[in-house]
């Protein structure tokens, strides 16, 4: 194990090690878990209000909507979001005066780039998406709210890099989701079309900045500022630039693998199909909460312990949020494989045809969920070249298969097509990291948090759909009998599972709470 010991912070935080490392994750992980579960189910509200205003057809239009405006906003953020994960953390150790003018810098760079991408966006899709002019204008006129979108999430990932999650939590994971099925259920009941829903999604993304730059400059005014030309010696705008330039790509990327099966569904077998993948897609990035909030904390970290060399901490603190990734992960996507049609038919009962796909994905996702954060391992040592290249390779699998498989299979090749990039893009970050920078991780932690969501949740989920069918009685049957197995094969593998540390945080989250400031 690493040294025990704790190094101050200029800002009066700390950089935890050890078993101080684990108490450090439990803590900010569990106000990013709460962040991320209830985005989650504000996520779940916009599906649900799109389904059930629009229909399958009007929201497979509006997702994608979101799915271009998404992805053109991974380039418009010009990967100054990843920056701020990389840089701030290391910058809190070597040069504090510099984290003011760097956090300028920033959200400026990734506000100006964002304007160019809107200006291209709006006078490419026409030409782009001629056959559909409801979709073509729908895009342009979410287009100028995509500079907004871009500082803002530079903007929370600095709050993140600074170590302030719960603002990160408040206005990212609750603000701005809260605001969006809001919004478009009031406009779609003025009478709205799917260009005024689309437009009604993105417009909250101005609120969310102006709150978002209100939290990030006052929490930065904390630390002291040295002179201009300190910044430019240091070559901190040079060092930002070249980090965030592969990460341009690779953001891009990120997000085309995400809603480059959604456009090709819609392109492949109409807009109706597209809202049904799309539907249950979501409920994968639902599923994945435990991933987002443990993401959210660790990144940082991975950057302050690379920075100064100590693989032990890198290493025990991958371990320790692998096996807290898996253990809580694994029984919410046994539940949506073993139920899909009863969540699917939240949304509306023609979503239910859904449920195949639904599974394909889940046992993606619970392979994807061996390697941890693997990927944050390797963007936080610099790597983000490296992770371009990942991301370029998996997407052209991902374009091939979805082209091979989507107009045989449908929705059902795309889930096949997305799961086997996701294995993918995982054993690739996992090869790399341990043969480049020699750190020697593996899938076996893992094993043993699956085998006990696996037996506690998904043994006693199987027998009940056997016995009562997919119904809403047997889905909270198996949560009720689920959720009581696995609290009690937890309890009895607290030392194996890591679970003291999570255990004695939770307690003095309800006796004190205090402020996340890692």
């Amino acid at each position: 194990m690493a040294a025990t010991n704790i190094v101050e912070d200029p800002a009066g935080g700390i950089a935890p090690r050890g078993k101080s490392a684990q108490r450090e994750l439990a803590r900010a992980g569990l106000v990013s878990f709460i962040g991320a579960a209830m985005s989650a189910v504000l996520g779940f509200a916009v599906i649900i209000v799109l389904g059930r205003m629009l229909g399958d057809v009007g929201s497979g239009v509006v997702l994608q909507v979101i799915a271009v405006f998404t992805i053109a906003l991974g380039l418009a953020r010009f990967g100054m979001d990843s920056t701020a994960l990389w840089i701030l953390p290391r910058l809190r150790d070597d040069s504090p005066g510099q984290i003011r003018r760097t956090l300028w810098f920033l959200v400026s760079i990734s506000g100006v780039v964002g304007t160019i991408c809107a200006a291209a966006m709006m006078f490419a899709v026409p030409f782009v998406a001629s056959t559909e002019p409801s979709l073509a204008s729908a895009i342009q006129t979410t287009a100028p709210f995509l500079p907004a979108a871009a500082m803002l999430l530079t903007a929370l990932s600095a709050t993140r890099a600074l170590g302030r999650i719960s603002a990160y939590v408040w206005v990212g994971n609750i603000g701005l989701p809260a605001m969006r099925p809001l919004a478009i259920a009031g406009a779609i009941g003025f009478g709205a079309s799917y260009v005024g829903a689309a437009v009604a999604w993105a417009l909250p993304s101005l609120i969310a900045l102006g709150l978002a730059l209100v939290v990030l400059f006052s929490y930065a005014r904390t630390y002291p500022q040295e002179h201009r030309k300190h910044f430019k010696e240091q070559r901190i705008a040079r060092r930002a630039v070249s980090y965030a330039l592969p990460r341009v790509a690779s953001a891009s990327l990120e997000q085309v693998l995400i809603w480059v099966a959604v456009l090709c569904v819609g392109a492949v077998s109409g807009a109706s199909a597209a809202g049904v993948y799309g539907a249950a897609s979501r409920f994968i990035a639902a599923g994945l909460i435990v991933d987002t909030s443990l993401r959210v904390v660790v990144a940082p970290m991975f950057s302050r312990h690379q920075n100064r060399n100590d693989h032990s901490g890198t290493k025990d603190l991958y371990q320790t949020a692998t096996i807290w990734l898996v253990l809580f992960s694994t029984p919410v996507f046994i539940l949506l494989a073993i139920f899909g049609p009863v969540a699917l038919s939240v949304i509306g009962p023609e979503f239910t045809v859904g449920a195949s796909a639904l599974i394909v994905m889940c046992a993606g996702a619970l392979a994807t969920l061996f390697a941890g954060n693997v990927h944050s391992v390797l963007l936080m040592s610099g790597r983000s070249g490296l992770a371009a290249l990942n991301k370029l390779i998996v997407v052209l699998v991902t374009v091939f298969l979805i082209l091979l498989l989507a107009p045989r299979f449908g929705i059902i090749g795309a889930a096949i097509a997305w799961t086997t990039a996701s294995v993918l893009d995982a054993l690739l970050a996992l090869i790399e990291v341990r043969f480049l920078l020699k750190l020697r991780i593996s899938l076996w932690p893992g094993l043993y948090p699956f085998c006990v969501g696996a037996l506690s949740v998904g043994l006693p989920a199987i027998l009940i759909r056997l016995t009562l069918g997919a119904t809403w009685i047997g889905l909270a049957l198996a949560v009720a009998i689920g959720s009581t197995a696995f609290f009690l094969l937890c309890k009895a593998n607290q030392e194996a599972l890591q679970l003291r540390e999570f255990a004695l945080v939770v307690r003095r989250r309800h006796s004190s709470p205090q402020q996340v400031s890692p």
